[in-house]
This record gives structure tokens, sequence and C-alpha cells, in this order.
């Protein structure tokens, strides 16, 4: 039984390392002293894993001849011993839209101290083609003294999260696993398969899975930038966008994509390390950057919208008291990375209006460090203060049976739905 190193403990390395723990020896290993610690406690904050299903593959001590079992650490002592390493570190872009390699490259030096002859590396992380192959094992090598296929290998499988969802969960997913040499590919494959309840599919090369990964939110990216240029033109035309959107669906093949703020840590994303490749390489990526354009342009245009439909009632905008419902990237779910919701936030702070934010699934702590903002944690706080505007950011279950007549200041109090969620009625707008 081959002992697997898990380096990342997030939304993707935390659920794929407890799997791997009810079948396997795995050592859970992040750089993050307290999340290691929170979770030694039997609790992840992320919500990924229930505290149940995490306490039962908890162990206390590094494994010795135990045979599954989970066994967490911020120590790279207690990784030197394991025959396979899988990377699952993020993969931001900077301030100008480029790739951040850093954690990658971190972790890759972290890999090349402690990898032994004959040991798998796999990388989960989304990248551009090539980056597995070209920018890490690179790294490994030089740390390790090792040959790459020679001394060791590497393998490639795209993680599939969907943060929050509670059906489609890891081993729900089908898998798209790779490896440096057949055999390699073969014995991922096998690793995989042993947690992967839907399967995998067992891609002809490292490239091609990271190509694979990185086109799967791309493709999403563009088809949402369709919708919300769909919305931009059908509000200028009084049509109400989420109508067409029903009617054309009555059509077996339309796509069901609907119109709103495009953030996260994948779709808001990805798209950024496939053009960057792209550009490189000579080529000028038009559609995809487009789509990207017109995705984080989206907050912005619903502030403006926002802002019109208070000037015809006649509000004052200086000063004027808005709620904003939400600020996690998507619903049912506390990640904040990457939201949005921020952008709608500053440009109505850019006018001088005053802005509550509330939202049950969001850390108070975490907003106030990545945001600067502080959140409002009582509904019933929010319906003492009357608000000028109130717009739902985000379809939280929470939101669904709200009074909305509770929070407004008056009878021209504007409602701004952007998900959609509140009867068209009780609306003054929605994307």
């Amino acid at each position: 039984m081959k002992k697997i190193a898990i380096l990342g403990l997030g939304y993707v390395g935390l659920p794929l390392a407890v799997e791997f723990a009810k079948k396997h020896p795995v050592i859970g290993f992040d750089i993050n002293k307290f999340r290691v610690n929170e979770l030694k406690s039997g609790h992840d904050s992320t919500l990924e894993v229930d505290d149940d299903n995490l306490l039962s593959v908890l162990i206390e001590k590094a494994h010795g001849k135990k045979d599954r079992g989970m066994y967490l650490s911020a120590n790279i002592d207690d990784i030197k011993s394991c025959d396979i390493y899988i990377v699952t570190v993020p993969t931001p872009i900077d301030k100008y839209n480029r790739p951040d390699l850093t954690p990658l490259i971190k972790a890759s030096q972290t890999v090349g101290k402690v990898i032994e002859k004959g040991n798998i590396v796999i990388y989960e992380s989304t990248v551009y083609p090539g980056a597995t192959e070209e920018d890490c094992i690179p790294v490994i090598e030089k740390n390790s003294g090792l040959v790459y296929n020679k001394d060791f290998f590497a393998g490639y499988s795209p993680e599939r999260i969907n943060p929050g969802d509670k059906v489609h969960t890891v081993t729900k997913i089908k898998k798209v696993v790779s490896g440096s040499t057949p055999e390699i590919a073969n014995e991922v494959n096998e690793l995989y398969k042993s947690i992967i309840e839907a399967g995998t599919h067992l891609a002809s090369s490292i490239r091609v899975a990271e190509a694979s990964k990185v086109i799967e939110n791309s493709q999403r990216d563009i088809n949402i930038a369709f919708v919300n240029e769909l919305s931009v033109i059908f509000n200028k035309m009084g049509i109400d966008t989420l109508d067409v959107l029903e009617a054309a669906g009555t059509k077996w093949n339309f796509l069901p994509f609907r119109p709103g703020l495009v953030g996260g840590h994948c779709i808001g994303i990805d798209p950024y390390y496939l053009t960057h490749k792209a550009q490189e390489i000579g080529y000028n990526p038009e559609i995809i950057l487009a789509g990207r354009r017109l995705n984080d342009s989206m907050g912005f245009r619903v502030a403006g919208e926002v802002v019109k439909l208070m000037i015809k009632k006649e509000h004052k905008i200086n000063g004027a008291k808005i709620l904003v419902l939400g600020i996690t990237f998507k619903e049912n779910c506390p990640d904040i990375r990457n939201s949005r919701v921020i952008d709608v936030i500053r440009e109505f702070q850019s006018f001088g209006c005053n802005v509550d934010v509330y939202d049950p699934w969001a850390a108070a702590a975490e907003v106030k460090a990545e945001y600067g903002i502080e959140l409002t944690t009582d509904i019933e706080n929010c319906k003492k203060a009357c608000y000028d505007a109130v717009v739902l950011a985000v379809s939280h279950n929470q939101f669904k049976n709200i009074d909305i007549n509770k929070l407004k200041n008056s009878t021209d109090t504007i409602v701004y739905d952007i998900k959609g969620l509140f009867d068209i009625n009780d609306v003054n707008g929605r994307l």
C-alpha cells in the first residue's frame, strides 16, 4: 500500500485527502498551521467536508503499519516517507491578469526536497498546457538532483471540485487522469479509480489533460458572457432577459446559462491561463478575452443601473443607504475568493453611497481581511436601517423568503435582483 501526501488542504485538497484516506495511508500537508490545527480539531471551515466525515479518517500519529487514515501536518519531515505526492495548491492571477505560479513553484520546491527514486508527483492545480512539465518538473529536478522519467515520474489529474455542491462531490465526478509514461499513466489511473465512483478518463498525455481542464471553465465563461451581453441588449429594449431565456429554453438543445457576476477561483481566472499561453506562442485570442472583458464589467454595469433607477425616483445618491445581500462568489457557499460582488460595492462607494453588506455564509473576519469591509451580521439590524436601495447579489437559500418590504426606506426604494431570485413584481430591475 503506497503512502500518499496531499499538498494543500483547501477546497480541493481536503475532500480528496479524506476520500483517499478511507482506502490508503495519507499525510495531509499544508504550510498554514492554523488550517492544519483547525482540521485536527475535526472541523473544516470551508464546509466542503462535514465534521463526522473528517473525524472518521483522522489519526493522531503518522503511519507506521496502518493501511489507511489521514495524519495532518505542517512539518515537511512528515511527508518524506511518502510514495506519491499530489499537489492541490491554488493557481491565481496577478493584478495584470497574468498567471501567478508562485504557489505551484513553492509546492514543487517542497516536493523536490522530499521526493525519492521511484516516486510519483501528481498535479491537480489548473494550469495552461505545458505548465507541469515546463515549469514544475524542472523545479523538482533542481531541488532533488533526480532526473525526470528516470528517477521520478509525474501525472496530471485536473481537479473538478464544485464548492458548495453536495451532489457533485469529488467521488461522483468523472476524473481525467494522465501520466508521464504509459506505465505511470496506468498507475495514476488505477490510483484514482480506487476512490472515484464515477470512473476515470485516461488522457493521451499530460498536456491534453491540462488543456481539457482549462477549456472547461473557459467554455462556461464564454457562454455566461453571451447571456450577460443579451441582458444588456434586452434591458435597453425593455425586455425581461429571464423571460426570454425561459422561452428559448423550451428547445431541447438550448444551453441553460443565466446572466450574472462571474467570480470565484475557477471561471473568472482559468481563461487567463489559456490566453496567456496562446499569446506566448504568438496567437492573440479574441473570443475568450472578449468574454472576460464583458464578464468583468458586469459589476460596474449593475451598480450603474441601480444608480439610474434611484435617480429616476429622485433619491439623493451621495450619502444614499444601500444594502447588498451576499458577498460570496456563489450561493450557499462560504467562499469569497475573487467574488465580483466587490465590484458592485466599490462602484456604489465611488458615488458616495453608504453600503451595508449582509451574508449569512461569509466569515466576517475573512471579508474584513480580503476586502476591508465590515460585514453586517444580523438581518434584524438591516431591517432597522431602512435602505434607499437593496441589491440581491447572491442567491443564498436564506434570501428566498426574506421580506424585502421590511428593508425599504420608502415605497420608492429600489430593489435590484442580480440572480432572478425574487418575484418580478417585487423588483425594479434585474439582469
